[in-house]
């Protein structure tokens, strides 16, 4: 990158979870066509879980494309169950949502291979 030149935003990713309260929704996560399958989307969702459990939430929800599988097997892989359908959700093209839904342990029950929380992702490209 040049010195001085704006970063490029390759992703991006939204939760939104109210004080208090121990369940959140994944608003979004999207990662731009040409950087997909480099695992951005994994860091992305990875760090939007973990900023979950530091607001002591304990159960997550999200929608995903039905016409979707690689997403949907992803979440799955994070322990995310399909629990309901939304048809014709994604307008305008009328694609059905998958409701997903997956249960977090607490902060202190996670595995904590000593390491810390580092914080929002990018927030080191901030802070130096």
């Amino acid at each position: 990158m040049d010195e001085g030149a704006a970063p490029t935003v390759v992703g991006n990713a939204g939760l939104s979870s109210l004080a208090g309260n121990p369940v959140a929704d994944v608003q979004t996560i999207a990662v731009a066509a040409g950087h997909r399958g480099q695992g951005i989307g994994r860091a992305l969702f990875t760090e939007l879980l973990d900023e979950a459990r530091r607001r002591g939430v304990r159960e997550v929800f999200l929608e995903v494309r039905a016409d979707n599988p690689v997403a949907q097997a992803m979440y799955t892989g994070f322990g995310f169950e399909h629990i309901a359908t939304r048809p014709r959700y994604y307008q305008p093209d009328g694609v059905d949502a998958w409701v997903m839904r997956a249960e977090l342990p607490a902060a202190s029950d996670a595995p904590a291979a000593g390491t810390r929380s580092v914080g929002p992702i990018g927030q080191e490209a901030l802070d130096g």
